[in-house]
């Protein structure tokens, strides 16, 4: 982290020895059916490319045999156990800032062509050899015409063959191509979420705007205060916005934009938010005596300044439960002693959740 995040990449040889894929191939081509589940499937054929996006059904997808295409599958972590584990190893970056686990399966000569990703990402080959070659930073220009975003120019500096166990970490904005070398060619993209200045402005002034109209609708505190000018002179420029109309809105803006606790608040919900494909099962809201709890794979738990946020959800927490509830976001389970240290608020609040899906019975650790 010290020396190459966010600088410049990184090859681990056997950074993750006698590594397994997170899903063989049968398991990853019925997961195409699903339409839950995000797929993409990338073919070059006589110098021509073409993108399709899944579903997709088994007869679908080209011949194992034939060479030149990759599936991509996104998300690999919301519906695969040992997919989420892989993902989990990325901890020791904050788990607001990890997006998704994506795997690509590629035959021989299969790749998406040289690009440049907006995020960072740790490329772990987890079966077959795969070729990448790699450049700084540049002007992405893209070549036009085409379903992909390849780079109309690339000059490669670095170029290295990944085989099971090595693992690339590569900065935003480096160019990069991964050819695989024979079939069966797996490759686990760790990515990372960096949304624009605009995309995070846009949630939180929507989030925070969904609060102060709640509070406003309340009458609480400054927000319940409404326009008021007693002092109104009459005119005849009836078409003209009132200065003191004015005034008060940039006033109320400003006020907004100053209250830490509404953004701590809009951040939180926008960033444990559920994706749109994720849905979970509702289950009997019930604990065996001395177990503990683990959060389902596809929840989002974060927690900042005394405030505790799950699955677009926002509590206040503080004293014994504040430390529990911030351990069970930072390492996503309590243990049975943990669990009977909650308060009966904080387990009833828990058990909410379990009836939802949001969490689990600790199976491994009664």
């Amino acid at each position: 982290m010290r020396r190459h995040w966010q600088r410049k990449p990184l090859m681990v040889r056997q950074a993750w020895p006698q590594v397994q894929p997170p899903a063989e191939c049968r398991v990853l081509f019925d997961l195409c059916a699903a339409d839950d589940v995000e797929s993409r499937l990338v073919e070059q054929r006589a110098g021509a490319w073409r993108l399709r996006h899944g579903p997709f059904q088994r007869r679908q997808l080209p011949p194992l045999g034939r060479p030149g295409w990759t599936l991509l599958v996104q998300g690999l972590d919301l519906h695969l156990e040992a997919a989420h584990q892989m993902l989990r190893a990325f901890d020791f970056i904050a788990q607001a800032r990890l997006d998704d686990l994506m795997l690509s399966y590629a035959s021989d000569g299969g790749g998406v062509g040289p690009h440049v990703d907006s995020y960072d990402v740790f490329l772990l080959q987890v079966q077959g050899r795969r070729r990448w070659r790699i450049a700084p930073p540049g002007p992405a220009n893209f070549v036009p015409g085409l379903p992909l975003r390849i780079l109309a120019e690339f000059k490669a500096q670095q170029e290295w063959v990944l085989e099971p166990g090595d693992l690339l970490y590569l900065p935003p904005g480096w160019g990069h191509e991964g050819v695989a070398l024979g079939g069966d060619c797996m490759t686990a993209s760790i990515g990372f979420r960096s949304p624009t200045a605009g995309e995070l402005g846009a949630a939180l002034l929507q989030g925070m705007a969904e609060e102060l109209l709640e509070d406003s609708t309340g009458h609480r505190g400054a927000w319940g205060r409404r326009y008021a000018d007693p002092g109104l002179a009459a005119t005849l420029q009836t078409g003209a916005i009132p200065a003191s109309l004015r005034a008060f809105a940039s006033a109320s803006l400003r006020r907004a934009m100053t209250d830490e606790q509404a953004l701590v608040q809009a951040l939180g919900r926008w960033l444990t938010e559920p994706k749109a494909q994720v849905w979970f099962e509702p289950q009997a809201a019930r604990l065996p005596a001395g177990q503990g709890v683990v959060l389902d794979r596809r929840t989002r738990m974060a927690h900042d300044q005394g405030q505790l946020f799950i699955n677009g959800e926002a509590f206040r927490v503080a004293g014994a439960d504040g430390r529990l509830m911030r351990r069970l976001a930072d390492q996503r389970r309590l243990d049975g002693r943990a669990w009977a240290q909650l308060s009966d608020q904080a387990q009833a609040a828990a058990l909410e959740w379990l009836a939802a899906g949001w969490l689990h019975a600790d199976q491994c650790r009664p």
